[in-house]
């Protein structure tokens, strides 16, 4: 075994791996700890959670990459982040996040061992599901527009970088943008903390509660699955892979399980840097291309040491780069979404109806707009696509 592995080392692959792992880092952190941050953790909590997630995405990748000898990349849920980052406080404190994170990854493992699970989250119209995650993300993507108002010249640099790097390589202009971020907020830095290199876990205890479980816990799943899990499934079989779902989906949701107490947000399969890993740019042999996600993942771990450094930085950031870096980083995300709410006409009024409530940041019964608009919208759907049918 030692001596195949031997075989399938190459530098290219490597050197995919590497950057994959940075561009999956540099281009959503910033979401991950606005969002935990917004659910109620304080910057320890943060810490633990970015700490957790990235040893166990990092080790979880490794392992099925060994085990399926295909570039599979194991991430986090950055729809399910942005969605923690654009709600108000979970009610009760931090703890109940953690719930409906655990609750989460057990709906992940059930979607694995059930597939009518999987399939009926893959049978939720592309149009609502992408005006749910359109509307989760919006109020994210406007932090650099309202952050103008109070460090307009830091604002502008950001963007700047963001557009000029992107001309040049797409998938660089978020991870360049977030070096300048942090370039910007160390001239910036007010008191607080001092900055630590030591690691540190925090435990916090799962609570639960029916409103959290129906306003976060299957808002989180729907999001994951749809925005991340069935992306990287089809990233896969795009480039001649064909995975067993239940073997990904249970080990992710598994993954999600052991780590959320932690304070993690749910894991997932990658979709976009998978894509650096499972195409040709990782090497012309789709058999050694698993070798690039088996390096990603162990960068992945060396960056979660350094897990205490990031978030105590951030926290004596100004939260106004912080956020502003955060909503550039889902601006691909929402165009995606809005494209895909608006790709089918008939189905438009559903799709904006699902995004109207998803972005207000609605209420009732203590259950968020993500569901209520993933509810309305499915009923005119439904309403519409009945009357056509009668009208025919």
């Amino acid at each position: 075994m030692q001596a195949a592995i031997r075989d399938d080392i190459s530098l290219q692959a490597t050197g995919a791996g590497m950057l994959a792992a940075f561009v999956g880092f540099g281009s959503s952190f910033a979401v991950i700890i606005r969002g935990v941050t917004a659910a109620g953790a304080n910057p320890a909590q943060a810490a633990s959670g970015l700490l957790a997630l990235c040893v166990m995405t990092g080790i979880c990748g490794i392992l099925l990459s060994l085990r399926t000898r295909m570039p599979i990349i194991v991430a986090w849920t950055t729809p399910g982040a942005a969605l923690l980052a654009s709600g108000p406080p979970v009610h009760g404190g931090f703890g109940y996040a953690i719930g409906a994170f655990l609750i989460a990854g057990m709906l992940i493992i059930l979607a694995g061992l059930w597939p009518a699970m999987s399939r009926a989250v893959g049978a939720i119209p592309r149009s609502l599901a992408s005006a749910m995650l359109g509307g989760i993300v919006f109020g994210l993507c406007l932090a650099p527009v309202l952050g103008l108002q109070e460090k307009p010249g830091f604002i502008v640099i950001i963007l700047v970088v963001w557009v000029v790097v992107g001309r040049l390589k797409r998938a660089l202009a978020v991870p360049a943008a977030v070096v300048v971020a942090v370039g910007l907020a160390a001239l910036d830095l007010h008191g607080g903390a001092a900055l630590s290199l030591k690691p540190q876990l925090v435990w916090v205890t799962p609570r639960f509660s029916l409103s959290t479980i129906v306003s976060l816990a299957i808002p989180l799943f729907v999001v994951t699955m749809a925005g991340q899990n069935i992306p990287g499934f089809a990233v896969l079989s795009m480039n001649g892979y064909r995975p067993r779902h239940a073997t990904l989906l249970g080990a992710t949701g598994l993954a999600t399980v052991l780590v959320a107490p932690l304070g993690a947000i749910p894991i997932n399969l990658a979709a976009i840097t998978a894509a650096m890993c499972a195409s040709h740019e990782a090497h012309a042999d789709p058999r050694r291309r698993w070798w690039a996600s088996a390096v990603a993942g162990g960068v992945y771990v060396v960056i979660g040491l350094f897990s205490g450094l990031i978030t105590t930085f951030i926290a004596r950031s100004s939260p106004v780069l912080i956020t502003a870096v955060a909503g550039i980083a889902l601006f691909g995300a929402l165009g995606s979404a809005v494209a895909g709410a608006t790709a089918e006409p008939r189905e438009r009024d559903a799709a904006m109806v699902t995004f109207i409530f998803a972005a207000s940041g609605f209420r009732i019964l203590g259950i968020g707009g993500a569901f209520w608009g993933l509810l309305a919208g499915g009923a005119i759907l439904a309403a519409q696509t009945h009357r056509r049918g009668r009208d025919s």
